[in-house]
């Protein structure tokens, strides 16, 4: 039995018609079109529409989502991922208003710490976008201690963050 090379075409029985994107020594990976990505034995019962050879230069799948990952972090605002401290998982954030009369309000401490961790990336991207822009350097000295005042003021929710080189610094002493 001849294997397949990445990029084959093949129709399977139960997952119809799919693309080879990866091959190891016991599988195939096929990016199938109406079933997505599968894991496939290599002796498995299907039809080859087209097969292609594998010693083509070619690229994996994985390759190719490692790349596509490294781009997107590279040319947007979404950073790395920043988890929440163990303590504070599942947890909830009560607001109590002073007036007794009126109802409490309860909100999903995860959901509270991802938008904390949205304005904190929001910050990230404006400050490179000042830093690359044609402003004068007068002004790009007074936005930045505006942006190093909010992250100050954001310090109080350091305490959700699981690692500390994630967490907000204000404008140090030093």
């Amino acid at each position: 039995m001849k294997i397949l090379g990445i990029s084959s075409r093949i129709v399977h029985p139960e997952f119809g018609k799919g693309v080879v994107t990866n091959v190891t020594s016991k599988h195939y990976w096929v990016t199938f079109i109406e079933n997505g990505l599968e894991t496939i034995d290599i002796d498995s019962e299907f039809e080859v529409i087209e097969a292609a050879e594998d010693d083509v230069d070619t690229v994996s799948f994985f390759d190719v989502e490692s790349s596509l990952v490294e781009i997107l972090k590279k040319y947007s605002d979404v950073s790395e991922v920043v988890h929440i401290a163990d303590k504070w998982k599942g947890g909830k954030l009560i607001l109590e208003p002073g007036d007794t009369a009126l109802q409490s309000k309860e909100i999903p401490i995860d959901s509270f710490f991802h938008k904390i961790t949205m304005v904190r990336d929001r910050l990230r991207v404006m400050e490179q976008k000042i830093n690359s822009s044609n402003l004068e350097e007068q002004d790009k000295i007074d936005l930045q201690q505006y942006i190093t005042r909010c992250y100050g003021s954001l310090t109080t929710f350091n305490v959700l963050f699981k690692l500390k080189d994630q967490q907000f610094k204000g404008q140090s002493s030093k």
